[in-house]
């Protein structure tokens, strides 16, 4: 009975009729034999590509290896720093960077972030996220089956869809486990790429040796890869190679950067206190740059700047110049890499996913579709009741297809400067808020006093500010790509494009019926500003009073309702100013979005400020040079021995051998001078001189911290 009733189900006319028209109408195939010769606007399916080195044969011999390179460096940094025996010298976890510290191979460390980024980037659209793991986007649903994934007996396989399946069959075609995968990748690639950087900040011949063969393995494999491969079926044919760009840069980066460490350190004749303690180097020359006597340039006064200056300075604001004697940290350098590398990332996705799609539609428009854009009023027609040749008609729909394009490529061009601008924006901004916070000017940063030190708080910002500058950047191009483009659309298409036909539209004719409501409000608008300035202002040589005060109040009540109007296109300039502001603004982490005593609601100002307190109470260039002047090893018999007073009254790190009697003791006075201002501007330093320095006498006849 079952069987039979099933059968006539099969058999039956809806089976037959209406289930063909179904799935015909829902899905397109791609056949054997195209009735219509295939072009290059109509480009045939691009068959899965397998490249000699597959992703899962890579993953497999890579991973090992990385896994056995931390081992040995770990055991490496064990025995060399520590040389003590073999219980105490058990390895540890090894640093991929020393984010605290000035100096080091800053670009090397940005290039493997840049790797990182990338790659996660491409998992977040790869439906194989765990290439280590056969089948991970497969794994949970067991075995397949000679039919293609997702197919069942009488269904269409998912991978031959030329258009975008619907919701249901994008549920059908995901795995059931992919997102569980998706996030043991992000945790297994910053893992698979650690040595990469690990190899550097051992700072061994061994350590560089192994950097340069694991970078030449890693960029050999990725550049075979997308030779043997260029074109991919995801998104768009070449949106894959174009995606793994950044990573096979900076893989050349790190292979030309490792084998120029390797003969560095053959040829390097490095001092072997620099060696012992990093950064010394940076903090010599920040102290030579405070401590300089530098004439200060005559600047011109505000009255004489002309126009010209003005702009040059306002341009030069935004271009980060390198100063003597400053250098940003390198949590900055790496926010400022991946959000580069996130900028191409996003900017390259929208354009793939617009444009082809785009052209093909224009490519393939027909006279069908323009008589339905006709009879909508979308198109313009002579006789739109009476379609005839449609000719002209279809030429319009295609221009009108063409300016859009034009319109979203512009304003996705716009976006990436602007971005680019506000990141370089932001590194001026850095770099003068730390310096202001180095001489003790909180408030010249913070709108109230903090205080600068490290917290549970401030800690997890420190660890996050990065990927807070990372993921702002991604979302700040998007809001402005979706402003910019519907703005130019609308300007186009409201403006543009019927000044070019001659047509009126009914922004035109908008603007034609109501112009007296338009002139009624200028003419108010400037007859308040005349009367203010004619009327009721009197002007005297050093002073302004009010005059004419009963006239004043018989004006405001009269064009109260006018002002509501004005009012009201005032509110909507406002709204416009403030979305556009925040959206070119948005990945400024240095400047809050939100007004002074809410700004604590803005996550990424928020982060930003305690990553400033963690930076500035743990790398304060004066702090680490005066730990460095402890640090220095005794000096031989055959000089004199410095006096105690000279290693912290001085903060001079090239002692003389011989001072004129005549002006030492100016030069200590002004090295006292010099102590006391920086004590006093930074607190924070006191309770580390007070238990570095045992002797209380160490300054001088009984000097306390306060009074020199």
């Amino acid at each position: 009975m079952a069987a039979n009733s099933s059968g006539g189900v099969r058999g039956s006319p809806l089976d037959d009729g209406f289930g063909d028209d179904l799935v015909s109408d829902w899905y397109i195939y791609e056949t054997a034999e195209p009735a219509v010769p295939q072009d290059n606007t109509f480009p045939s399916a691009i068959p899965d590509c397998d490249p000699t080195i597959s992703p899962r044969l890579y993953h497999a011999c890579m991973a090992p290896i990385s896994l056995a390179v931390l081992l040995g460096l770990s055991l490496l940094v064990k025995r060399r720093r520590l040389r003590r025996g073999c219980w105490n010298g058990v390895p540890g976890l090894l640093s991929p960077a020393n984010f605290l510290e000035e100096e080091g191979n800053r670009g090397l460390v940005a290039a493997v972030f840049g790797i990182l980024f990338s790659s996660l980037c491409v998992l977040v659209l790869d439906r194989d996220p765990l290439p280590l793991v056969p089948n991970s986007s497969q794994h949970s649903r067991g075995k397949a089956s000679t039919a293609p994934p997702c197919s069942t007996a009488g269904e269409p396989p998912c991978r031959l869809f030329t258009l975008v399946p619907t919701e249901s069959a994008r549920r059908l075609c995901s795995p059931p486990g992919l997102e569980y995968w998706k996030i043991l990748a992000l945790l297994y690639y910053p893992a698979f790429y650690c040595p990469l950087a690990a190899c550097a900040t051992v700072g061994h011949r061994a350590g560089y040796l192994v950097g340069c063969l694991l970078s030449w393995c890693h960029c050999v494999v990725h550049i075979w890869q997308k030779v043997d491969c260029p074109q991919s079926p995801k998104i768009y044919r070449y949106y894959s190679t174009l995606s793994y760009v950044p990573i096979i840069l900076c893989l050349v980066v790190l292979s030309l950067w490792y084998p120029a460490l390797l003969i560095r350190s053959f040829t390097g004749h490095d001092e072997t206190l620099d060696k012992e303690v990093s950064g010394r180097g940076y903090y010599k020359k920040y102290l030579r740059a405070v401590l300089s006597k530098r004439p200060r340039k005559g600047s011109p006064s505000k009255l004489e700047e002309s126009l010209l200056h003005r702009v040059r300075a306002y341009l030069c604001s935004y271009i980060y110049a390198p100063e003597e004697g400053f250098q940003l940290p390198l949590k900055l350098i790496l926010s400022l890499t991946t959000s580069v590398v996130a900028v191409y990332q996003v900017a390259l996705l929208l354009l793939v996913a617009f444009v082809p799609t785009i052209q093909i539609v224009r490519a393939g428009m027909t006279k069908d579709v323009v008589v339905l854009l006709v009879q909508f009023g979308l198109v313009p027609s002579e006789n739109p009741g009476m379609p005839g040749d449609m000719e002209k008609e279809l030429s319009t729909v295609k221009h009108y297809l063409w300016s859009l394009e034009v319109c979203y490529v512009c304003s996705l061009v716009l976006c990436c400067l602007l971005t680019m601008a506000m990141l370089l924006r932001t590194l001026v901004m850095h770099r003068s808020n730390l310096k202001a916070l180095y001489q003790g000017a909180v408030l010249d940063v913070f709108y109230k006093a903090h205080i600068l030190r490290p917290s549970r708080q401030a800690i997890v910002c420190w660890m996050s500010f990065a990927s807070f500058q990372t993921a702002f950047a991604c979302l700040g191009l998007l809001i402005q790509q979706v402003i910019f483009f519907i703005c130019s659309a609308a300007f186009t298409f409201l403006v543009v494009i019927p000044l070019q036909s001659g047509t009126s539209t009914h922004l035109f004719r908008l603007v034609q019926n109501m112009w007296p409501f338009w002139l009624t409000l200028v003419g108010a608008v400037l007859a308040q500003n005349l009367a203010a300035h004619s009327q009721f202002l009197e002007h005297h040589p050093l002073r302004k009073e009010l005059t004419n005060r009963r006239a004043l109040y018989i004006v405001t009540y009269l064009l109260f309702p006018v002002n509501v109007l004005v009012g009201v296109l005032a509110g909507v300039w406002r709204m416009l100013i403030s979305a556009l502001y925040n959206a070119v603004h948005f990945c400024q982490l240095d400047i809050s979005l939100l007004n002074r005593g809410v700004e604590t609601f803005d996550p990424g100002y928020h982060a930003y400020c305690h990553y400033l307190k963690t930076e500035v109470s743990q790398s304060h260039p004066v702090m680490r040079a005066f730990c460095l002047l402890l640090l220095q090893p005794p000096r031989p018999r055959g000089t004199p021995e410095p006096r105690p007073g000279d290693v912290e009254e001085g903060i001079q790190l090239m002692q003389s051998t011989k001072a004129p009697s005549g002006g030492g003791r100016l030069r200590q006075s002004r090295a006292r001078w010099w102590l006391a201002y920086t004590l006093l501007n930074n607190p924070s330093l006191l309770a580390c001189r007070k238990n570095a320095l045992c002797d209380p006498t160490a300054n001088g006849a009984q000097l306390s911290p306060q009074k020199p």
